[in-house]
């Protein structure tokens, strides 16, 4: 789904509770969906347990993306392909932007599978390569078990380790409450955004998350740029 809608959904950085991705979502789902209208998680606390997942750039940035995504949507295909290599170039690299990834497996079967393996890829720190095959990997049997069994192999994993990993089901879980915590925060649709908690859903050009990033660091927080020799 691509929904052209932002809103705002909590500011600023706190210090999150110690809790895990699969906890935070246990207390949700037992209190209700009242717990967040009664504050028993801030918003900004909860994005701040979020911001702890598989992330690009200095952890010192002083913008956080976190983007909640499908290997299956096509917008989110989009937003890699188009969005996310000049956002790497401009923001990333240069330290101003901590890029993090969660998952939001809302289109099926083979998107949980998917959310599983990349995990799985993960563990043998190869988490963003894999990423990137399995959104380059577009087609009728791209995401299938046997394919990515065969993607982890490609990228010189220990396939034994990845197949025990993928078919033990390690990562249900953690899959599963990403995706529950993605909805309550209002991940209604993929890609959705939380740059520094403002939230953007959809496969939004450049430009907008240029405007959205540069007003985040004219907030006086702004990466000092080496003068020009």
């Amino acid at each position: 789904m691509d929904h052209d809608t932002k809103s705002q959904a909590g500011r600023g950085r706190s210090h999150a509770p110690h809790l895990t991705v699969v906890g935070i979502l246990a207390v949700f789902l037992a209190a209700g969906a009242s717990a967040f209208a009664q504050q028993s998680f801030r918003t900004e606390e909860v994005l701040a347990i979020m911001a702890q997942g598989p992330a690009k750039g200095s952890e010192r940035a002083p913008v956080t993306i976190i983007e909640f995504s499908d290997f299956q949507c096509s917008f989110c295909w989009k937003f890699w392909k188009e969005t996310l290599p000049r956002l790497d170039e401009e923001y990333i690299k240069t330290g101003k932007v901590r890029f993090v990834y969660r998952h939001l497996a809302i289109l099926g079967p083979q998107s949980v599978t998917a959310a599983q393996a990349a995990d799985c890829a993960g563990d043998q720190a190869k988490f963003w390569e894999y990423h990137d095959t399995l959104f380059a990997s577009k087609g009728l049997f791209g995401l299938t078990a046997r394919s990515l069994k065969r993607y982890a192999r490609d990228l010189g994993l220990d396939g034994a380790a990845f197949d025990q990993c993928l078919d033990s089901g390690k990562y249900a879980k953690k899959v599963e409450g990403e995706t529950g915590i993605g909805r309550l925060l209002g991940a209604n649709g993929t890609p959705t955004f939380f740059i520094n908690g403002l939230r953007l859903v959809g496969a939004h050009p450049f430009e907008t998350f240029r405007a959205i990033i540069d007003e985040e660091l004219r907030k006086g927080r702004q990466v000092p740029v080496p003068e020009e020799k």
